[in-house]
């Protein structure tokens, strides 16, 4: 039985219908393929057909997202996620705009995650993206002298993304700066740590989307 706002959702704004197939996830690689027998009072009666474990996606691709304006970044929380990438973090470049600090913060990060769930579900994904806490540069340096790979957009960097060698294992980290660029500081340190500049292509795109196309870029020459 599907129930609660779940079954709400499939059976009133979704109409699920007797006869069609549902997927149940937990988000950690266990699927539940199952036929819907019932379909009333905002819940599904399910029989499950199979049962299957999805491994966890290698290497792992991290998304390192400086902060946009307004409701930018659930937009490219979804594009992320319905991309495919593992782990999205917000950060706190020196030149974002918005400043997540106290309630404010943690109410914006619960709606990242609000988005990537509901993201992950249109995506039909078995593993649930994790959006992290709040960061700060250090924490990101950090990150990148443990990464197997790391790469930072820069619109006038030499190399391009698309000849990056990608790592069989481990993380991957994609570092997208905010809308006013990063600041020579985060660039040296960044670079002092692991992570190389490359860019996209010949378009400077928005924040809120370079991430997802980055995304799309790397996973297509991997076994993803």
């Amino acid at each position: 039985m599907l129930a609660d706002a779940e079954g709400r959702h499939a059976a009133i704004v979704r109409r699920i219908r007797p006869g069609e197939r549902v997927d149940l996830t937990d988000g950690a690689g266990q699927v539940a393929e199952c036929v819907v027998m019932s379909a009333a009072h905002g819940r599904l009666g399910l029989r499950v057909v199979s049962r299957c474990t999805r491994p966890r996606p290698e290497p792992t691709l991290v998304v390192v997202q400086a902060i946009p304006k307004a409701s930018r970044g659930e937009l490219a929380v979804e594009l992320m996620t319905e991309v495919g990438v593992d782990v999205v973090v917000p950060w706190a470049a020196a030149r974002c705009i918005p400043r997540w600090q106290g309630d404010r913060g943690a109410k914006a990060v619960a709606r990242w995650r609000d988005t990537a769930r509901e993201a992950a579900k249109q995506a039909r994904r078995a593993w649930l993206p994790d959006v992290a806490a709040l960061t700060v540069t250090n924490d990101v340096i950090g990150m990148i002298e443990l990464a197997a790979s790391a790469v930072v957009l820069e619109p006038g960097a030499s190399l391009r993304l698309a000849d990056v060698r990608m790592p069989r294992s481990g993380d991957v980290i994609v570092v997208v700066g905010p809308e006013g660029g990063l600041t020579e500081v985060e660039d040296r340190a960044f670079a002092a740590a692991g992570a190389v500049p490359v860019r996209l292509g010949p378009s400077v795109l928005r924040t809120s989307t370079a991430g997802a196309v980055a995304a799309a870029v790397l996973l297509s020459r991997v076994d993803r």
